[in-house]
């Protein structure tokens, strides 16, 4: 069974910094595509950012340059630095994983990210 969970949210000043991590089990990170997905209060979940199997990356243009995604493949873990944080990124975040169709498939519970103007 595969399980996704994040952690490392938390509450930080705008400019500010924050790195999210997502311990996967039950799935092998190295084998195919994660991502990143956050949902705002009252507004639609919106994806943020994806690794494929070979670490290409792609990012959404409202955090492109501030926000960096990264896998630990022996740790089985997916990142997400978040620097310059605005008060825009304040959302709930979670991580996803590819299944075998190479769509997201697998979700975790999300971590809660407050950026206070």
């Amino acid at each position: 069974q595969v399980r996704l969970e994040e952690s490392g949210g938390g509450s930080v000043q705008a400019g500010g910094s924050l790195r999210l991590s997502c311990a996967a089990s039950g799935y092998t990170t190295s084998t195919n595509c994660m991502g990143w997905f956050r949902r705002a209060a009252g507004k639609a979940r919106e994806w943020v950012a994806t690794i494929t199997s070979t670490d290409s990356t792609a990012y959404a243009d409202s955090v492109k340059g501030r926000f960096t995604i990264s896998k630990d493949n022996a740790k089985n873990t997916l990142h997400l630095q978040m620097n310059n944080l605005k008060f825009e990124d304040t959302a709930i975040y979670s991580c996803a994983a590819c299944g075998t169709r190479g769509t997201f498939a697998f979700w975790g519970q999300g971590t809660q990210v407050t950026i206070s103007s």
